[in-house]
């Protein structure tokens, strides 16, 4: 038996790896020209910063299994993602917490006395938030939505907040405490020499065959007892019934000497600044010491057909097309979808592993018991 595996991100790789130590070979296509997906890093020439160089990833998870899982093929240093924010001329620390609030406002507020002042500022005539703009009214009222929220959710999703649904902002925590540490996960870290290493140590088995710069095509999937798509289910498709959206990201590099901005992640709330975040790559890597330092300045807009994919958008328009997706996806034989293009969600490291190895653990069991490899390997797939 021999499987094909679409996309040499992590899910790829784990399947791809899990697979191959039962003793089945496995072809990963991967049509750039690196492995490691988005979650890619490297060297900058210049400086020799570890640059995340489709965004920062920092690892974070409950999973007591992914984490021991990932732990084999690297070693994690201990990091903390603290991130600030500036608007109308200051800066602030987020999540919002209790210095947040009390420098916001110029008070000095206990936290039993900012859970009271928050509860005063909220919108308590709204019971059931219809969208992120009641969501924010609701959670901290309107001061601090405007401030921290409005501008940069804006220019992140290129559309007005009110248009947006109420549980994206249902991932952002406000903390009554001085706690700053953007996640509130057991395990946090970012292993010691990057991603890539990570991505290219889980694929280093002799039953593993890596193909870059090489497109999968449909057809192939009949030279190979089944096939792992983790590329846009739409693309699978030819885009038949349309192009999913997605939000995607420009990056602006720039190179200084010493340090820029003193920390690794600083927001831009205000809709006067083109870009919504500066990452200092050299910040992700605290154990190092470097003398000149990158920079990328992040641009959202949305997502073009030659586009890298990032945030699916996932509103009603998106959700009905990929109906049609799966409906169609469900008719297929021979071929699985996987991972974050492949099922159409925003999901983290540590959930991409968790489901990647599950996908695995199915399939084995279903050679075993000589069942139908499933199609999907979640059950909220729409």
């Amino acid at each position: 038996m021999k499987f094909a595996i679409v996309g040499a991100g992590f899910t790829g790789a784990v399947i791809a790896r899990e697979l191959a130590e039962k003793g089945y070979e496995v072809d990963v296509f991967e049509s750039r020209e690196h492995i490691a997906g988005n979650c890619y890093t490297e060297r900058c020439n210049e400086t020799s910063v570890l640059i995340h160089k489709y965004g920062p990833h920092i690892f974070h998870t409950d999973n007591v299994e992914v984490w021991e899982y990932i732990n084999k093929f690297c070693n994690f240093m201990p990091y903390i993602n603290r991130v600030k924010s500036t608007y109308d001329g200051g800066v602030y620390s987020l999540p919002i917490n209790l210095h947040t609030i009390n420098q916001f406002f110029g008070k000095t507020l206990s936290p039993n006395e900012a859970i009271e002042f928050i509860a005063s500022l909220s919108a308590s005539d709204i019971r059931e938030p219809k969208n992120f703009e009641e969501q924010a009214y609701k959670f901290i009222g309107k001061d601090l939505y405007k401030a921290f929220f409005h501008g940069y959710t804006l220019k992140q999703w290129g559309m007005e907040p009110s248009n947006l649904p109420a549980s994206i902002l249902k991932r952002l925590p406000v903390r009554f405490n001085y706690n700053d540490n953007y996640f509130n996960h057991k395990y946090q870290g970012i292993p010691e020499n990057g991603y890539t290493d990570v991505v290219a140590k889980i694929i280093d088995h002799e039953n593993i065959s890596v193909k870059l710069k090489t497109v999968f095509e449909r057809k192939q999937k009949y030279e190979y007892t089944h096939t792992f798509y983790s590329d846009p289910i739409d693309s699978w498709f030819n885009n038949e019934h349309g192009v999913l959206g997605y939000r995607t990201l420009d990056f602006e590099q720039e190179i200084h000497d010493c340090d820029y901005q003193g920390c690794a992640v600083m927001n831009y709330a205000d809709t006067d600044v083109p870009y919504t975040r500066i990452t200092e790559h050299k910040h992700f890597s605290p154990w190092e010491s470097h003398d000149k330092t990158v920079i990328f300045k992040e641009y959202s807009r949305s997502c073009e057909i030659d586009d890298i994919p990032y945030y699916p958008i996932r509103l009603v328009e998106e959700k009905e097309m990929l109906n049609r997706y799966i409906d169609a996806a469900e008719k297929e034989k021979g071929v699985s979808f996987v991972g974050r293009l492949g099922t159409y969600r925003y999901i983290d490291m540590d959930v991409t592993i968790g489901e990647a190895l599950n996908a695995a653990k199915v399939t084995l069991s279903s050679i075993e018991n000589e069942l139908k490899i499933p199609v999907f390997f979640i059950d909220n797939v729409r």
